[in-house]
């Protein structure tokens, strides 16, 4: 086992700890309140209940001395008994979810990372077949393959880190500690985008286009900013009519940089723009079959991930512009 699947094993023990010790004191602090509830309740009931003792101090009475009629003590201190036997039986169902939470937690992450792993996979992979049939069609016309299998390495290099990215993340549950210091060229990341996409898009008769400026580069991992415009993009293309355009830009604006990613599509109806970076939402509106799936909501928990956000800008029947913005880094070209 890896290091890192060492220190991830540990960590998911330590959360499993931390949560039986929190719901073990839970439970007995909440148990020792109950108790003590009921006894006080009980000797108020009794000392209510009483009355002075009228018997001569012969025959056990006396000044001071009360009386407990046991007729009418016996059924509160049984029904405060049987309250008590409930608000345990709560309190110890209540501990016991608790307790389970991070049992739960692990089982979210791990259908998530199956969910998003074969999303992420299946463009990589659509652009990966395309390349090795196209390969194939130039050897057997004994054309140059150089140039396919340059192509070839870059998008299974994509894929890689891609993966990498999304296993690191999974085993950390989210955020890990390293994200504060990540610095990512968006030039480079769009062009690597845009290259894994070439083959849908041609394919689709669309064309991209990226725009831009060197040294403009955002707090983020390259992979995880590479993987969030992968998305955007092969949304904006299967959206895209034959003959369009799709266009990557980005600028800075003061501490954060925007990226747009815009489409000529027939825009977005049928579902409310902010419900589209949900899992697996799709369009209500009839004869409409423009479908996000798993994509945006990608796109969503990475600029969460590293404190920035994603929106729809604008959209109408000549096209949709994606809005991904990220915290600013370094001193690249001011907008």
């Amino acid at each position: 086992m890896s290091r890192r699947a060492d220190a991830a094993t540990a960590a998911d023990r330590r959360r499993v700890d931390q949560a039986a010790l929190r719901a073990g004191l839970w439970v007995g602090l909440a148990s020792a309140a109950v108790v003590a509830i009921i006894t006080v309740a009980t000797v108020a009931v009794m000392i209510a209940a009483s009355r002075p003792d009228r018997r001569p101090p012969r025959e056990g009475g006396g000044p001071g001395a009360r009386v407990i009629d046991l007729d009418e003590v016996a059924p509160v201190a049984l029904a405060l008994g049987v309250l008590g036997v409930v608000a345990l039986a709560v309190i110890a169902w209540y501990a016991a979810q608790r307790a389970a939470l991070p049992l739960a937690e692990a089982l979210r992450v791990q259908r998530a990372f199956v969910a998003d792993a074969s999303h992420e996979l299946r463009t990589p992979l659509t652009t990966l077949t395309s390349r090795i049939q196209l390969a194939q069609h130039r050897a057997e016309r004994g054309g140059d393959v150089s140039s396919v299998l340059a192509d070839l390495r870059r998008d299974a290099a994509v894929m890689d880190a891609a993966l990498t990215d999304l296993l690191e993340t999974a085993e950390a549950a989210g955020a890990r500690d390293d994200d504060r210091r990540a610095v990512a060229s968006v030039a480079s990341a769009a062009h690597d985008a845009a290259s894994v996409l070439a083959p849908q898009a041609a394919e689709a008769g669309v064309t991209i286009y990226v725009d831009v400026a060197p040294g403009l580069d955002v707090g983020a991992e390259g992979a995880a900013l590479t993987r969030a415009l992968i998305a955007l993009l092969d949304n904006a293309v299967r959206h895209s009519p034959r003959g369009g355009a799709v266009q990557v830009t980005a600028r800075a604006a003061g501490r954060r940089v925007e990226i747009r990613v815009v489409d000529q599509g027939a825009g977005i109806t049928g579902i409310d723009t902010d419900r589209l970076f949900e899992r697996f939402a799709r369009s209500a509106a009839p004869g409409e079959g423009r479908g996000f799936g798993l994509g945006l909501a990608l796109v969503r928990d990475i600029a969460t991930r590293f404190g920035g956000s994603v929106q729809v800008e604008t959209t109408s029947p000549a096209g949709t512009t994606f809005l991904l913005t990220l915290p600013a880094r370094g001193g690249g070209p001011q907008g």
